[in-house]
């Protein structure tokens, strides 16, 4: 579907939307980018601390999910959480969980998928089911969860206390030596999972969205060791996020197509996710992210359903996944909605505010839910859905009114 015939239609979500069980309410508030977002900001705090569990140690967790269907702390989920709506937490709660996770790091630097409730640390998706490896996300979102509570709390101490821990993490993600990006070994089998919210997809070699964690986890790092008193290491660090994101958009970049593309070897489709997060680092140069945002604009009907993203290009499936049109293989998710209007923002203001009205009105009518398609929904009350969005659409709003 284009964008013509999307916008003819009044939308995906809107044209869903006539189906009685899902229609929309005419009392509801959420009309404008201001009070979509405003709702959104209450309910991730609510879900937030209605997430909260207590693990043996005594430190409060904040599982994905509302309820009782995550029985662990999950490292990147938690990170969504504290970026998106670091309002919800304490100074106590961020710095005990960082220490949870930090804590948890493997004595080669490895970092975990996610701590069980009792301390056991687990280093692959599938409570240590999926793959020979430690997941290829966990020591980026390791010192990104360090970098926003260093952020929240200003604790100093805290940065010195772990500093050296951080550089071993981010020493220990697998790259490849000739290019530097986060690699994944080609062969049979399942090496190590990938990005956690694609981990039921068989990427191999080059991988994108792990090489766009370590470039911000760089930059991350840097910060953190100029605020440990270390200064003098920084510039190692900045140079290194500058080398690997200048691979990245020379390696998985398509400019017939104007996406970046998911890996080099195996499940190497256009990646509509990691093309608008490579906007929102600023990895993607000034030409790339307007073919980006207009990649996102021309063909919105076939990535966006009520204002949540689809993974990949409208008809299109990973090499290797799960079972197509669910989860991560066809369905729609909030999750990078933020990135995904921050883009778009550049080529259509108009078109970005109301994904995000649609995606806060499919809230209200059907509850915050990891996935969407059609009338199938998976996860309900998952909280990165609520949380993580307002990362982005807060960045976007600054933007605009960085140009008034």
């Amino acid at each position: 579907m284009t964008l013509r015939t999307a916008l003819a239609l009044g939308g995906m979500c809107v044209a869903l939307a006539a189906t009685p069980s899902i229609a929309v309410s005419a009392r509801e508030p959420a009309n404008t980018l201001a009070d979509a977002t405003a709702w959104l900001r209450a309910e991730a705090k609510r879900m937030i601390r209605a997430s909260r569990r207590s693990m043996q140690s005594g430190v409060a967790a904040f599982p994905p999910q509302v309820g009782s269907g995550y029985n662990a702390f999950w490292l990147r989920d938690y990170a969504y959480m504290l970026e998106g709506c670091p309002e919800a937490f304490s100074a106590k709660e961020a710095t005990d969980a960082c220490l949870t996770f930090v804590g948890a790091q493997r004595a080669d630097g490895a970092c975990v998928d996610c701590v069980k409730f009792d301390g056991t640390p687990i280093y692959q998706p599938g409570m240590g089911r999926m793959g020979d490896n430690p997941v290829a996300d966990g020591s980026q979102f390791t010192v990104d969860v360090a970098w926003h509570t260093y952020r929240k709390t200003r604790d100093a101490d805290l940065v010195r206390r772990i500093a050296d821990r951080l550089v071993k993490a981010v020493e220990a993600v697998p790259r490849n030596p000739q290019t530097g990006l986060v690699f994944i070994r080609p062969g049979p089998g399942c090496d190590r999972c990938p990005y956690g919210f694609t981990d039921t997809v068989r990427k191999q070699g080059d991988v994108l969205f792990a090489s766009l964690l370590y470039v911000r986890a760089a930059r991350q790092l840097a910060d953190l060791l100029e605020a440990a008193g270390r200064a003098a290491e920084t510039p190692r660090w900045r140079a290194e996020a500058d080398r690997v994101a200048g691979k990245i958009n020379e390696v998985f970049w398509d400019a017939k197509l104007g996406l970046y593309r998911a890996a080099t070897v195996k499940c190497r489709e256009p990646d509509v996710w990691g093309s608008v997060f490579a906007v929102y680092l600023g990895v993607a140069s000034q030409q790339q992210a307007l073919a980006v945002a207009r990649y996102c604009r021309d063909h919105y009907g076939e990535i966006v359903q009520c204002g949540q993203i689809r993974h990949l290009p409208g008809g299109t499936y990973w090499e290797e996944a799960c079972p197509r049109d669910r989860y991560q293989n066809g369905a729609f998710w909030a999750t990078p909605t933020g990135w995904f209007v921050y883009a778009l923002d550049f080529v259509d203001p108009a078109l970005a505010d109301r994904t995000v009205v649609d995606m806060v009105r499919d809230f209200r009518r059907r509850g915050v839910l990891e996935w969407v398609i059609g009338d199938k929904v998976g996860v309900p009350d998952y909280v990165a859905s609520a949380s993580l969005p307002l990362a982005g659409i807060d960045r976007m709003i600054e933007r605009r009114s960085a140009k008034r």
